[in-house]
Order: C-alpha cells, then structure tokens, then sequence
C-alpha cells in the first residue's frame, strides 16, 4: 500500500476486524497502470494497491500471480480465482462472481501515427462503418470485454479473418507500430499508462490517436468477488462491504486523477 492510496482511503472507515478465513488468491494481468509489474514480479498499480488497502483494513492476506489477461479471465470462471480485478460488468462475468463497481470507463478506436509514409485511416463513425471497410484490420487484447457490441464485432472480424490478437497492452501497440493491424479496440487509459511505464516506448506517447464510437458506450468498472472458488460466504461479504465503502469514498477516480491527465481520463474513465 502505497503513502497516496492510505491518503487517499482516509475516512473510509476501515478498520481492523474479523480476518479472511483465508489467503486470498488473486491473479493479475499488467494493464496500463491499473496494474503494473515490475522486473523483480512485484504488483503495484492504482486497483493492487486499493486492493492492499482493503483487505489490509478487514484483516485479510492476499497472493498475487502474474498471468496473461485470458488466462485471468479462465482462472476466475473456473473457481481457481477469488478476485477478478480490474473488471468491467458483463452478463458473462456476472454468472461467476458479485461485482463491485468502481468507476465508469469505456474503449474506443486507438490508432499510432505511422508517419507520412502511410495513408489516414478513414474516420469511423460506428462499428458498423468498421465492418464495411474491409481493408482495416482490427487489433484487441485477449480476454478484454466491452460488451455485447465488442463480442459480436470480434467474432465477425475472426470470420473474415481480420483480428489480430495480443497478450497484452504493450504487445497490442507493438502490432500497431509494426502495421501488423490497423486500429485497435480498447480503453485508451490502459495504452497510455503502458507506454508511460515502459521508458523504451514513453517517446510513442504523441502517436496515440482516440476516437470513440457510440456501441462503445460507457459501463461500470470494478472487482468481481468470487461464487465459484473456495472463497466463503462470510469472506466475500466482508469484502463487498469493504469495497462498497471504498467506492462511495470516490478513492477509485482520485487515483485515476492522480495518475493520468484529464485529456485521457475524459474519454475513458469518469466517476460513478
């Protein structure tokens, strides 16, 4: 838990009480600067640390593991995860865990500049418009989801194979650069705070171009508590409650305020 977070949480009225039955599983991916890793493994980022915070306030241990996003996902549906974290509400995930928003957030179209040499892409207007030119490839990363619209242009990109799909942010702006897809799909806070954490790739940042559509509407976003593991009835309420608390603190888009500038927090994230 970082000195900001424990500023930040003040007044939310945590305090130390009856304990996890248990150490908490909870794998994550990087995503942006919701969730970092570091070179020696070590989870920090905006949702970890707030995370910390919690369960450090009801007396709970947790153990984070480092996976690829699809496989986090696979891991909270099959009962091998407690927390799903971060997560944006859906009926599919809604069938394996309670959910506890924190935000509001939405994906958008995310291009790189790739120079003069390279033609403008058309302006999109809809999803619609991007099924209908059928030159443009289309970049997302596995295990994201936005939605009913989101699923449903994904699998039509898949049948006329023009989907290209990478394990991770960064990854997902490498297939950018290296012309391998054309736009991607995806909240541009998450592209951003990767390349602000990757010194390597900080100078792609004036690249980023956004523009949003409107089947990408904006949703909630949070951490799912798990139906499915070994994680307890009295556990689980002890953490949605906890969570509950933390979220009417507005803690969540103090920190998202903290670490990104309003450009990019206006089209992508916003207070519940």
């Amino acid at each position: 838990m970082t000195v900001m977070v424990a500023a930040a949480l003040q007044g939310t009225g945590a305090t130390a009480r009856a304990a996890c039955s248990r150490v908490l599983q909870v794998p994550v991916a990087p995503i942006g600067l919701g969730v970092t890793v570091m070179a020696n493994g070590q989870v920090g980022g905006i949702y970890p640390d707030l995370l910390r915070h919690v369960a450090s306030g009801e007396g709970c241990s947790l153990n984070f593991s480092v996976v690829p996003r699809a496989r986090q996902e696979l891991m909270f549906e099959s009962g091998l995860s407690d927390i799903l974290l971060p997560a944006r509400r859906s009926p599919r995930r809604d069938q394996f865990g309670v959910f506890v928003p924190l935000i509001q957030s939405r994906a958008a179209l995310v291009t790189l500049d790739r120079g003069t040499a390279h033609p403008p892409l058309p302006e999109l207007q809809s999803l619609a418009e991007l099924q209908q030119h059928h030159e443009l490839r289309l970049a997302v990363v596995r295990g994201y989801d936005y939605g009913d619209a989101y699923q449903s242009l994904l699998s039509a990109m898949a049948t006329q194979g023009r989907l290209q799909q990478a394990t991770d942010p960064i990854s997902l702006v490498r297939m950018l650069d290296a012309g391998m897809a054309d736009l991607a799909i995806v909240a541009p806070t998450i592209v951003t705070g990767a390349l602000r954490g990757d010194a390597r790739l900080k100078a792609w940042l004036p690249r980023v171009q956004v523009s949003t559509v409107e089947e990408l509407s904006w949703g909630e976003s949070g951490v799912y508590l798990s139906n499915r593991s070994r994680l307890g009835a009295e556990d689980r309420h002890l953490l949605e409650t906890a969570l509950v608390q933390l979220a009417k603190s507005g803690a969540a888009w103090r920190e998202f305020q903290r670490y990104y500038p309003e450009d990019t927090l206006r089209l992508s994230v916003r207070p519940r």
